[in-house]
């Protein structure tokens, strides 16, 4: 069975979690490719529960001192100032745990992920809330999820040596236990074309999430 058929036999009703990081909002090819997998998906397996995070409207802090001191200070022991340091942090983690898959729009950006995307990861990547430590090594505690990259690029072919966003998304993905992750890439469209980066990241999407499938019958 496709795995996104499989969460949806478990839930009825996906929770999407869409994250945009292009700094464009017209224009932009991550948010088309974004666009048509949320489209093609709602055709696979019915209307899903969206949300979206839009980093280009609404970025995420950086990482600054104040924010590490509240998060290395036990919860119980937080004052309303660390409260505050992590509260932008505690509201990014929350609509991450709530999403069975997650949609990530990713330009890349001189070879690597926006700005705004790392600082994202920043905010969610916290010990003890979306992976620990262990003495056999690190755990991430968001397994069941299922992760959909839609990827742009105008020169970076994704996959090659020079293409060090996909691996580092996916590498941290995994760290955070979420191990299921789909590149569809629309790349090199300043090489070969937009239309046909669009058009190879359309088939592939296409392979990924087949026609729906007929939901068991429940008493």
């Amino acid at each position: 069975m496709n795995p996104i058929h499989a969460l949806n036999r478990r839930r009825r009703t996906l929770k999407v979690l869409r994250i945009d990081s292009s700094a464009r909002r017209e224009g932009s090819v991550s948010r088309q490719v974004a666009d048509a997998l949320i489209a093609r998906m709602e055709e696979s397996v019915g209307p899903v529960d969206l949300r979206v995070r839009d980093l280009a409207s609404d970025a995420p802090p950086f990482v600054d001192a104040d924010w590490v001191g509240a998060n290395f200070t036990p919860p119980e022991e937080r004052g309303e100032a660390q409260r505050a340091a992590l509260a932008h942090s505690d509201a990014l983690v929350a609509e991450l745990m709530a999403a069975d898959v997650l949609v990530v729009g990713v330009p890349i950006y001189n070879f690597g992920v926006p700005a705004a995307l790392k600082a994202w990861v920043d905010m969610v990547a916290r010990a003890r809330v979306t992976f620990r430590y262990t003495e056999n090594g690190p755990i991430g505690l968001l397994r069941g999820k299922r992760a959909y990259l839609a990827v742009a690029s105008g020169g970076t072919a994704v996959g090659s040596a020079i293409d060090f966003a996909t691996g580092y998304l996916r590498h941290v993905l995994g760290f955070l236990g979420i191990e299921d992750v789909e590149i569809v890439a629309a790349d090199q469209a300043m090489v070969r074309g937009a239309d046909e980066a669009i058009g190879a990241a359309q088939r592939h999407m296409e392979a990924l999430l087949p026609a729906a499938e007929p939901l068991a019958r429940t008493a």
